[in-house]
């Protein structure tokens, strides 16, 4: 079944690719195409948004569930500790691979673009996160308004704190543990009947975006485009072999249960697709849920390892593109910097392209070189996205590994 939903999804996208080129060949003008994709967004957008409606409920009810099983306080701080502890590392290696790549690759260099006039508006502005912003975005206002939000940092939080009360309180609570385990298999449930509309969204998203833009976008900016993705690859078998360190042979069990939604987020450019379906193969992986349900939240928070990537890789494009040189301790600078900004993207709007803005200014480099990226930002977003699942499914997979709660694959229990 998952291998027919899997080839159901690639058809999807093949045949969006070539619904796109046909229609960006077929009609010149350019406002007719625009409207075309805007008409063919909707699949893509009516499916995000069943996906966001089940997000909110699907992380708290999990996360707290999976807390309040932990029992002791002392289980709960070791398991923090170890996630954030991975997460950090991954970061680095995130932020400090696409340093190295762009450097190398030097995709910008001879480009010879003329410095932009000071009014040339990005449409992106540098409202990156604070860390006083950041520290206090963390704690919600209201549950209602954070679930209202899909503030999945902020749901966190709350899970984080009920959760802890519930283990507390024991066999006090067991009904209304039991009540919140319920909800999430129901949301579980209800993950797989929206599953179903995901061939139709990832066959518009696809569509959309080659119909707007066709192929030429990508040859015009083709040793960016390509830069990038064969710096992604790199990424993903930094992450499996550290993954590998850890769960040893297993890690080949895993790479095929994360293809359904690594497709599904690189095909819809949304990492949140992938979140349900994505915790429901760690699981038939062998993660435990409480564990699954603790680490993977906190990871599309602190753990968006393409989208770090993405930020020193296009940012030295950006320089490289007008002729700027950065000297060795500035780029280091700029690496500790994203260190502390990329953890706010998760809830800010367009995350990446706002952080980078954020460190365009901080080193003089013009704001509006963004426009140079934004053509092909979609392309690239989509790998950013499948390479946040990944990397994230390898933490998950690897922090219960370290707390002994990682089980024989499903089918093998069988």
């Amino acid at each position: 079944m998952a291998k027919k939903f899997t080839l159901v999804v690639a058809g999807a996208l093949l045949a969006g690719i070539a619904a796109g080129a046909s229609i960006h060949a077929f009609i010149p003008d350019e406002s007719v195409r625009q409207l075309i994709a805007g008409y063919c967004q909707i699949g893509t957008d009516v499916f995000l948004r069943l996906i966001k409606m089940i997000i909110a409920p699907l992380v708290l009810s999990t996360l707290t569930v999976g807390i309040a099983h932990m029992g002791e306080p002392a289980k709960l701080g070791r398991v923090g500790a170890r996630t954030l502890g991975w997460f950090l590392f991954a970061s680095l290696i995130s932020l400090a691979l696409g340093l190295l790549m762009v450097t190398w690759i030097a995709p910008g260099v001879g480009a010879g673009f003329a410095l932009p006039e000071a009014g040339i508006d990005s449409g992106v502005h540098a409202t990156a996160m604070t860390l006083k912003d950041f520290v206090t975005h963390l704690v919600p206002k209201s549950i209602a308004e954070a679930m209202a939000n899909n503030e999945i940092l902020q749901i966190v939080i709350f899970s984080g704190f009920l959760g802890t009360a519930l283990a507390s309180l024991g066999a006090r609570v067991s009904r209304l543990v039991g009540v919140l385990d319920d909800i999430a298999q129901a949301m579980l449930k209800m993950t797989s009947y929206v599953m179903l509309f995901a061939p139709i969204a990832v066959f518009a998203a696809i569509t959309a975006v080659v119909a707007q833009h066709g192929f030429g976008v990508l040859a015009t900016y083709g040793r960016f485009v390509g830069g990038f993705y064969l710096s992604l690859i790199t990424l993903w078998g930094i992450l499996l072999a550290l993954g590998s360190v850890v769960l040893g042979r297993r890690i080949l069990q895993l790479i095929p249960l994360l293809r359904e939604p690594v497709l599904l987020a690189f095909s819809t450019a949304s990492s949140e697709a992938a979140y349900p379906k994505t915790l429901s193969q760690l699981e038939r992986f062998g993660v435990s849920g409480r564990i699954a349900s603790f680490v993977l939240p906190l990871g599309y928070s602190f753990n968006l390892d393409g989208s770090m990537m993405y930020c020193t890789f296009a940012t030295l494009f950006i320089a490289q593109a007008y002729g700027i040189a950065l000297s060795v301790s500035q780029q280091i600078t700029m690496l500790l910097l994203l260190m502390v900004t990329s953890k706010g993207m998760a809830g800010v709007p367009r995350a990446s392209l706002v952080v980078i803005a954020a460190t365009l200014a901080h080193f003089g480099i013009p704001e509006a070189g963004l426009v140079l990226i934004l053509a092909v930002d979609q392309f690239l977003d989509m790998g950013r996205s499948a390479t946040n699942v990944i990397g994230n499914s390898v933490a998950t997979a690897v922090v219960a590994a370290f707390e002994g709660e990682l089980a024989e694959p499903e089918r093998a229990r069988r």
